[in-house]
């Protein structure tokens, strides 16, 4: 058979909860035939148990890799190191990854991890090493009810297709739409979904409660608001860390700094400040080429191998957003660049010129991360239409707030049109966070915003709000009607500094919550 006629499977599995009996055969094979370190698991099995005693039960699911038609890990991916296979599968290349982790948040089923020995993502690739030899996978071969089930879904003979087809089967996550290709037979939806049970306050079996086991904050002796969705309790799992901490919500700071910098500087330029070299000409880019610096710095320290943060350029994957915004801050950096030369050389025309390419680069540098987050199908809460004008908001106010700190060291002109902007920026922030707090999304979505206001990340939040939002707008409202010019300096200053720190904790309350719902 010559290789242009050979047809291309579509290979799936067919988990039999009904026959499983909790084992855990699969999970040793796997991790014998990958060399799996202690701690992470390609595949595993969760117990839960329902019921109220004496009439319980418990029950068993393998959990792992979908192997989804639309895979989101692969479209994140910003170096193609998740790719598919011409059988289908949805394999990975070490050598490819720079371990951005962006695939783990983009996961609906938890099913990636960060191999500790190799600094990259690994999940369940189907053994496909094995496959291509015409062997079965290893969890196949060891399961000894023969729950796992492993054949070409596209052919219609096939024992897994005639299974499907005569049973009830289902999927996790069905709602994020990336067509898996691993169905469950006889399985309890409270196993497929993890929003609907949860670890109590004494533990799971062989386990503790440790802040590594994300749950329902019910086990926590906290209420959300849909406590009557809890039907089970998880008795064993395994861990999963939070992927993205406070690297990336300061980085969401310092480029909203970088990028607001440069469209407050625009608006002094449309204001016929062309000509006030020390802040408009020169401290301007500086602030903005600095905090992009830091920004860069953070997104690469951030790597787990950033070394090859450069594969981003010559590796990209026009799909990821982390593409995309590497050449958007680039842009942002060649703007900014051009307009330190036009400060320095005292070109007004040059910086008249820039003044709209600043402002669109700065609002680009600080929005795209929305779009990114877009892709982050796994975390609910990032997926909020309210991102993106948050972002813009925060780059407003960001940027006002730099320059009402400028205002101490050098000339700052029109300061009220700053201070009016960090007022505007704050109130866009503050109304953004509230209906935010009272939108009605998923189930995922409800859990991550009580976590986020209520729960364990709520005085981030709160704090967030206070030191970010109503204390910044009562300073900048009192700088712009007090008589007093230093007065007004001052307290034009300190408003800005505490809206940056406040924004730094809402940041970070938003990219922790939005971790905090367990998907698997």
């Amino acid at each position: 058979m010559t290789s242009d006629t050979v047809r291309v499977t579509k290979l799936g599995f067919l988990l039999d909860s009904d026959n499983c009996i909790g084992c855990h055969a699969c999970t040793v094979a796997c991790k014998s035939e990958h060399d799996v370190p202690l701690g992470v698991n390609r595949t595993w099995v969760k117990y839960i148990e329902t019921g109220t005693f004496p009439d319980v039960a418990r029950k068993f699911n393998v959990m792992r890799c979908n192997q989804c038609e639309d895979a989101p890990c692969m479209a994140i991916c910003p170096t193609s190191a998740l790719f598919r296979s011409d059988n289908g599968v949805v394999d990975f290349q070490d050598d490819d990854c720079i371990g951005c982790k962006s695939c783990m948040n983009a996961c609906p089923y938890d099913a990636l991890y960060i191999n500790p020995e190799t600094n990259t993502a690994h999940k369940c690739n189907m053994c496909n090493h094995r496959l291509e030899q015409d062997l079965e996978p290893s969890c196949q071969i060891v399961c000894p009810t023969e729950a796992i089930i492993i054949g070409d879904l596209d052919d219609p003979t096939s024992k897994i297709s005639q299974m499907i087809a005569r049973n009830d089967v289902a999927v996790r996550a069905p709602e994020q739409n990336t067509k898996p290709k691993v169905f469950y037979k006889g399985a309890d939806q409270a196993a497929l979904d993890p929003t609907r049970t949860a670890i109590a306050n004494d533990g799971m079996i062989w386990a503790d409660t440790t802040p590594n086991h994300s749950t329902v904050s019910v086990s926590l002796g906290k209420k959300p608001s849909d406590l009557d969705g809890v039907v089970a309790r998880t008795a064993y799992t395994t861990a999963h860390k939070p992927t993205w901490g406070q690297m990336v919500s300061g980085y969401l700071v310092t480029k909203a700094i970088a990028g607001g910098s440069m469209l407050v500087a625009a608006l002094m330029v449309l204001l016929g400040h062309a000509d006030v070299q020390s802040s408009v000409g020169i401290m301007a880019p500086i602030v903005a080429l600095l905090f992009l610096g830091i920004t860069s710095a953070l997104l690469i320290l951030d790597l787990k191998q950033p070394t090859r943060f450069y594969y981003l350029l010559t590796k990209g994957n026009w799909t990821s957003w982390l593409v995309k915004g590497a050449y958007v801050l680039m842009a942002f950096g060649a703007v900014s660049a051009l307009w330190f030369i036009g400060g320095v050389t005292e070109s007004e025309g040059l910086l008249q010129a820039l003044a709209v390419p600043a402002a669109i680069t700065g609002l680009a540098t600080a929005g795209y991360t929305a779009f990114l987050f877009a892709q982050c199908e796994g975390r609910d809460l990032w997926q909020t239409p309210l991102l993106l004008p948050m972002l813009l908001a925060r780059a407003v106010t960001a940027g006002a707030a730099t320059w009402l700190i400028m205002d101490l060291f050098v000339e700052v002109p029109s300061p009220d049109a700053v201070r009016w902007s960090l007022i505007g920026g704050v109130s866009a922030v503050l109304a953004l966070s509230w209906m935010e707090t009272v939108s009605h999304g998923s189930r995922h979505v409800e859990l991550a915003v009580h976590e986020m206001v209520k729960g364990e990340h709520g005085s981030l939040f709160w704090g967030g709000i206070a030191l970010g939002g109503v204390v910044p707008l009562l300073l900048g409202i009192a700088a712009v009607i007090v008589e007093s010019a230093s007065t007004a300096v001052g307290l034009g200053a300190v408003a800005g500094l505490l809206a940056l720190v406040g924004m730094f904790l809402s940041e970070t309350a938003f990219v922790r919550a939005g971790q905090s719902v367990p998907l698997s």
